[in-house]
């Protein structure tokens, strides 16, 4: 299933996206798409009504697509990707490395980005997100892990750079700015996606290709992070986590570092989770 949320922002409401690629109204079938959906019996009551096919058609045009989830937690896997690690000068991690990220930079696929005052050093980042689709604790194994995951997203990991690396302290303070993280435009339930380590990711600014990669150059991949991560916190249904992202970021570009400015525009998709598309704003 491909499932959304709709309407203005702090208002959206459920749908799905049907066959035939027409939106489907859910607000009859479940009040939300959350945690608590993805524990219970949301997304096979979503199923049912699909199948029946008598779920009011929304009309999708001028209708805003909101983030697909309202996450938990959003953890985030840093140089997960061997050439992003090497165009960042810095060496391939042994563990994963691990960073949190504040659950309301949350925003819509088409929303705008924006820059933080006095940041010269706002980056792009194409991931594959993980929706933690059941309660993961000290997980055994990869197979473990993979059944503890609900679905997946296309995420914009948006960055600071001079505060994320120039500022001491935590990765967070480059990370969690207002707007740092568009999701969706769906979250893809798992059974759609039968090899998230298949899924190609690019990006474009202002139309030109900046980043074309793919989730089988993960140094980490999915099944091993989730395992990882129940290692050290407890993952809830709901909880989201951003597994890195290939290179092209401009911090790995010759300078003049080519970092976002208002009025440009990002576009960002990952192979079968859609397309997000993004102008740039000051803040």
């Amino acid at each position: 299933m491909k499932l959304l949320r709709v309407g203005p922002s702090g208002a959206e409401r459920p749908a799905a996206l049907d066959d035939e690629g027409r939106l489907r109204d859910l607000t009859g079938v479940v009040p939300d798409v959350d945690g608590a959906f993805l524990a219970g019996a949301g997304p096979e009551r979503v199923a049912a009504a699909l199948s029946g096919g008598d779920l009011p058609v929304l009309d999708a045009d001028g209708l805003r697509i909101g983030a697909p989830l309202r996450p938990g937690k959003i953890v985030c896997i840093g140089l997960n990707y061997r050439d992003h690690a090497a165009e960042s000068n810095l060496p391939v991690p042994a563990e994963p490395v691990v960073f949190m990220k504040a659950p309301d930079t949350v925003i819509g696929p088409y929303d705008q980005v924006l820059v933080p005052r006095g940041s010269t050093k706002t980056d792009w980042e194409v991931e594959l997100a993980v929706v933690i689709g059941r309660t993961a604790r000290y997980l055994e194994s990869e197979a473990d892990a993979l059944a503890c995951v609900g679905g997946y997203a296309v995420s914009h990991d948006v960055s600071e750079r001079e505060f994320q690396l120039e500022r001491g302290g935590q990765w967070d303070k480059g990370k969690s700015c207002e707007t740092f993280n568009p999701l969706g435009p769906w979250l893809v339930t798992a059974d759609e996606v039968p090899d998230p380590q298949a899924l190609g990711l690019r990006l474009w600014v202002n139309g030109e290709a900046r980043q074309n990669g793919s989730a089988k150059d993960m140094i980490f991949g999915v099944a091993e992070i989730v395992r990882y991560l129940s290692q050290f916190m407890v993952l809830y249904p709901g909880d989201l986590i951003n597994t890195g992202t290939p290179a092209g970021v401009a911090l790995g570009q010759p300078e003049p570092k080519p970092y976002l400015r208002a009025g440009d525009v990002v576009e960002l998709e990952v192979d079968g989770l859609g397309r997000q598309r993004q102008e740039i704003g000051a803040a």
